[in-house]
């Protein structure tokens, strides 16, 4: 049992796991009824763990393989394929020696890079370097997936990332041939932003044009959250939480799932047993919240280039921009000049410190902007 049952690293299980009941039908029915699905939302609107939870359903988890890739953190095709065997090796393992060595049987590119732990269990620990070249690595897993004993559900989170890459690969071209090949395997890209998974998947010259059916993620409705946590407040020792207190938290942070989870995690720890959380506790909530993550967000601030930091606290300072390259943003803020702006808005974007919703810009973490008007700065 958990103590806490606002969970903030990830999917813990469906108890705590707050309704998306339309939505985990749906999906989970799409998949196995032989459809790739493009699943677009912001991030932290809880796509991930939607995913998790669709793989975990009885008839899915029974019947099929599951493979999550999180491709957020790399940066080339070479990343993306060390990721994306590592990850299927990881999932089959638990699974019994006589199906992940079925995996490794069609490992020739990287066999010699496979070591083994103590229990006789194999490790993914080839460097990224050591692949050559990752194309071939790439067709050898999809030769898995075309002949595995079970369909294959497979899930790329934060997809667009391949847009990223620097090794010069049509990366989108070579996935769609494989996926085409494949009948023994149903994919779901997962990306959060919109602009670019719109066009990989909606625009007639990409390689993956009608190719998938689109389904957008939104926020949890607020009377769904509301009744979620005041069963979660109910456990564990009878602590009990308002109507306004939920309300309020939700709309403050946009009913974003990860930012309002944050909150209620913090708003349970601080109530005492048999106690009810009030609407006074919010404010405390939050900047116990922002002062554990002062030195967090003050090294992002040192990291970013000088042009880009520039940039982002003048967004910050005005919440919400809509001529960012605009001449009277650019001389209120003194920044240099409107090319400078536009190459460092791009920057940031790629790195997900603003976001552009409607023309508008805004600081994507709703955190780091109540820290910085909270006199966090350099």
């Amino acid at each position: 049992m958990i103590d806490n049952p606002f969970v903030t690293n990830g999917y813990a299980g469906p108890e705590y796991f707050c309704d998306r009941v339309e939505e985990t039908a749906l999906l989970t029915s799409l998949l196995t009824n032989g459809n790739n699905i493009a699943l677009m939302s912001p991030r932290r609107v809880g796509k991930t763990d939607l995913m998790k939870h669709c793989f975990q359903q009885g008839n899915v988890n029974d019947n099929y393989y599951c493979f999550l890739i999180d491709i957020y953190a790399t940066n080339s095709f070479r990343d993306f394929v060390y990721m994306f065997g590592k990850s299927i090796l990881e999932a089959l393992k638990p699974k019994g020696r006589k199906v992940w060595e079925t995996f490794l049987n069609v490992l020739f590119s990287v066999r010699s890079e496979i070591t083994f732990d103590i229990n006789g269990n194999p490790v993914w620990g080839l460097g990224v370097g050591s692949m050559t070249p990752p194309q071939t690595t790439l067709d050898e897993i999809f030769a898995y997936l075309r002949t595995a004993d079970r369909h294959c559900l497979v899930a790329i989170d934060e997809f667009q990332q391949i847009l990223y890459y620097n090794d010069n690969q049509n990366v989108e071209a070579a996935l769609r041939t494989q996926i085409q090949q494949c009948p023994n395997a149903n994919f779901i890209f997962a990306g959060s932003q919109r602009h670019l998974m719109s066009e990989m998947f909606l625009s007639p010259a990409r390689p993956f044009y009608q190719s998938v059916v689109p389904m957008s993620l939104c926020p949890i409705e607020m009377e769904r959250y509301w009744a979620f946590a005041e069963s979660q407040f109910a456990k564990n020792g009878d602590r009990r939480i308002t109507h306004e207190v939920v309300e309020t938290v939700y709309h403050r942070f946009e009913g974003i799932t990860a930012n309002v989870q944050r909150i209620m995690n913090i708003l349970y720890m601080l109530t005492p047993k048999g106690e009810t959380c009030g609407i006074e506790m919010i404010d405390r909530a939050i900047d116990t919240y922002l002062q554990l993550s002062s030195e967090y967000y003050a090294e992002l601030l040192r990291q970013m280039p000088e042009k880009q930091r520039n940039v982002f606290l003048a967004i910050a300072a005005e919440g919400q921009v809509k001529s960012i390259s605009g001449g009277k943003f650019v001389h209120k803020y003194h920044l240099p000049s409107t090319s400078s702006v536009v190459s460092a808005v791009k920057g940031l974007m790629e790195k997900d410190f603003i976001t552009q919703r409607d023309n508008v810009y805004s600081v994507y973490d709703r955190f780091f902007q109540l820290w910085l008007e909270k006199g966090g700065a350099l």
